[in-house]
């Protein structure tokens, strides 16, 4: 993860730096990494930083965190448009792509209007 400068890593929302968390979960050594002509022996540390790091209690953690919020919020706005579409009966369950379909009728049938 990269710091910005006036950033410390006390200021992490897990309190420690990625070393650390690596460290902390795994004890055993990282094994070599031979650096081939087109830097591919960089890309395969990389990847095992990163694949170590989202093994992480922590890291799964924000994770669910962060997309539960994402899917919350994508369903406020879900109901919101649905608000703005007009059904019979007005209170209707709709799913989702029956609410995209809609929007797409219900905004075409405004511009028919404009036209008019």
């Amino acid at each position: 993860m990269m710091l910005s400068p006036d950033e410390q890593e006390s200021d992490l929302p897990w309190g420690q730096s990625e070393t650390e968390t690596l460290l902390d979960d795994f004890s055993a050594p990282c094994p070599s990494v031979s650096l081939s002509a087109d830097g591919e022996g960089e890309a395969r540390s990389g990847d095992e930083k990163r694949r170590r790091r989202r093994a992480t209690a922590k890291y799964r953690s924000a994770h669910a965190t962060r997309e539960r919020i994402r899917v919350v919020a994508f369903n406020v706005a879900f109901a919101e448009l649905r608000k703005l579409l007009p059904t019979l009966p007005p209170d209707k369950k709709l799913s989702k792509i029956e609410i995209l379909r809609l929007a797409i009728c219900y905004i075409s049938y405004l511009n028919h209007v404009l036209d008019v």
